[in-house]
């Protein structure tokens, strides 16, 4: 569907539009992303267009969730496309600010999840989630959104999300929504650009060796010992492969278990080359 679509900068400006929308009743949806659209964004953006009268979206490569070492600069950026592709999902409004105005000069305030963060990506990733939290908190305000959307791409992203809600008591539906694969199996990811063909190939370490944990525990082994060495020597068998971590957890929590049961997360961080990928599944 297209759609003529706004795109606005201004903090004020966005802060605006979303307050006369919930004046007049309607229901807004907010799906927070940083640009460089694919199927998995959209099919986000599809649902907030089928739940809300008014659907939103944020482009915003956000600095504070990057490391020193990693990829802010080259994070690829083409807002006219991400526009056309937005337009097509039925988004009325892009909001795309600039990081000095989410970030003016003497900035000092920060939102920090504990624990649940100091695990998987927060532990290869030092301050990736007060980043990350902070921004989402600030879109929170500005939109004051009824619902917003995640994908469980990020699924320790999607759980930390979760418990700001709670903890921080706004008034916000989070609607997780499934993993879109492309038609190999790799999960869809801004990131994909980055590989070679040959890397792109190896990627697909992570989709197979999931696919296999969730195949042994259906066959009846629970021992999560077992099923992290299998995945380990899976991917290391790749030799574009390096594993940042495998994590074998409760979905709600992100606990660590002993033997795999109903809404056991396993969660991957692999190196494919030089670009790290995350992929997962919940075992049900």
């Amino acid at each position: 569907m297209n759609r003529n679509i706004e795109i606005i900068s201004s903090l004020k400006g966005f802060q605006n539009y979303c307050r006369s929308n919930r004046l007049a009743r309607k229901t807004i949806g907010l799906v927070p992303t940083m640009g460089f659209l694919h199927e998995g964004h959209l099919s986000l953006m599809r649902q907030s267009r089928a739940d809300n009268d008014i659907s939103v979206i944020s482009i915003f490569v956000n600095p504070t969730q990057f490391g020193p070492a990693e990829d802010y600069d080259a994070y690829p950026r083409d807002l006219d496309r991400d526009s056309r592709m937005a337009s097509e999902a039925g988004v009325d409004v892009i909001f795309a600010p600039s990081a000095r105005d989410m970030y003016p000069e003497g900035y000092a305030t920060y939102v920090n999840i504990e624990r649940i963060t100091e695990k998987m990506c927060g532990t290869s990733r030092p301050g990736h989630f007060r980043g990350v939290t902070t921004v989402v908190s600030k879109l929170f305000n500005l939109a004051q959104p009824h619902r917003a959307y995640f994908g469980q791409k990020d699924a320790q992203q999607a759980i930390v999300i979760k418990q700001m809600a709670r903890d921080l008591n706004f008034d916000i539906e989070i609607i997780v929504m499934p993993i879109i694969r492309e038609e190999d199996g790799l999960a869809m990811s801004s990131r994909n650009k980055y590989l070679s063909p040959e890397e792109r190939k190896a990627a697909l370490v992570l989709r197979k060796s999931l696919l296999m944990a969730e195949g042994l525990f259906k066959s009846g082994v629970t021992e999560a010992a077992i099923i992290y060495n299998r995945i380990k020597d899976m991917i290391d068998f790749e030799p574009l492969a390096k594993i940042d971590y495998i994590s074998i957890v409760d979905a709600d929590t992100l606990d660590d278990v002993g033997k795999l049961r109903q809404n056991t997360l396993i969660a991957l961080a692999v190196f494919i080359g030089k670009t790290r990928l995350i992929d997962n599944i919940i075992l049900t």
